[in-house]
């Protein structure tokens, strides 16, 4: 019987409706595991070379309810749409747990979507898409006030191919659109994700710049 993503991302969405209208009459929801512990699985699991293909095999079964915004592969078609393909894995994982616990917001569909994923899900999507290429982009005119400002004030977090580490995000390769309006929004304050850093470096970014730095990071090839 072929795999219905379709009928995955129903079947989602149906557990996840569930499971917040209906009552517990006494029983408890198993214990969400502590992020540091599914940390630490994902580590096991990319360090065995027993496991790790298993576990990638079903992250791209697990990983195509993502596809229909992230696009398949996670080189989303949407320019307001991050790219999730070569996103380092913890970033990834300690994203999704952050949906779980609530600690960062998005549409009530991909929240709900999250939430009625298992950890062993989260952990397999996570690796599956840390090992898919990024689409490179067309080429275009090199920006060099991109590049500059990168060097100034984003190489010492996201290093200097722009790839990032298992807590900071990469950048290389993202959508250039959904870079712009990333850095507007730490510019400004809004939204939930206010980052003390994030917001000095980008206090007084002008939109020019901001688009300079997003064309020079969509074009970024490691």
């Amino acid at each position: 019987m072929s795999f219905n993503p379709h009928a995955r991302l129903a079947s989602l969405m149906l557990i996840a409706a569930l499971t917040a209208a209906a009552p517990s009459h006494g029983r408890e929801k198993p214990a969400e595991p502590s992020p540091a512990a599914l940390h630490e699985q994902l580590t096991r699991i990319s360090q065995d070379p027993a496991k790790l293909p298993a576990a990638v095999q079903r992250g791209q079964k697990d990983a195509s309810v993502c596809r229909h915004c992230h696009g398949a592969g996670g080189n989303s078609v949407l320019p307001e749409v991050p790219n999730l393909a070569s996103q380092n894995a913890g970033y990834l994982l300690e994203q999704m747990n952050k949906f779980v616990l609530g600690q960062r917001k998005s549409s009530a569909f991909m929240e709900g979507m999250i939430k009625a994923l298992t950890p062993e899900e989260r952990i397999n999507i996570a690796l599956f898409l840390s090992r898919q290429p990024v689409a490179p982009k067309p080429a275009g005119a090199h920006s060099v006030a991109g590049k500059n400002l990168y060097a100034k004030l984003c190489v010492s977090c996201h290093g200097g191919t722009g790839t990032g580490t298992h807590t900071i995000p990469r950048l290389a390769g993202q959508q250039a659109t959904y870079l712009e309006d990333s850095l507007k929004r730490y510019r400004s304050g809004a939204g939930e994700r206010i980052d003390p850093r994030m917001a000095a470096y980008t206090r007084n970014l002008k939109d020019a710049d901001i688009q300079a730095l997003a064309a020079y990071l969509s074009t970024l090839q490691p």
